[in-house]
């Protein structure tokens, strides 16, 4: 198996309240995705941004991926103002 790294997505929002529909949608989409890329994780959130998306990705190119996939599927692309990403320096870093 790969090694993985992390990346977070916060998401700023246009259509608020469409929180949870870009949720389910990046879960269906996440059977599509290969084993070198995943969305683990995905919840409204509270502050300066509305969403965060977890991934974990085996190339900064599957990470880029799911980033173009995110500004422009026509069904996120309507809800979703802006996004900033944040890219872990290691991969599988222990964390304990």
């Amino acid at each position: 198996m790969a090694k993985l790294y992390r990346g977070y997505i916060l998401c700023r929002l246009s259509k608020i309240g469409s929180e949870w529909t870009i949720v389910d949608t990046l879960k269906d989409m996440n059977k599509d995705f290969s084993e070198d890329l995943k969305v683990t994780y995905a919840s409204p959130i509270y502050g300066a941004w509305d969403l965060i998306i977890e991934a974990s990705f085996a190339q900064l190119e599957d990470l880029d991926k799911l980033v173009t996939l995110i500004r422009t599927n026509s069904t996120l692309q309507g809800s979703i103002e802006e996004t900033t990403t944040f890219v872990s320096s290691k991969p599988d870093y222990p964390w304990a």
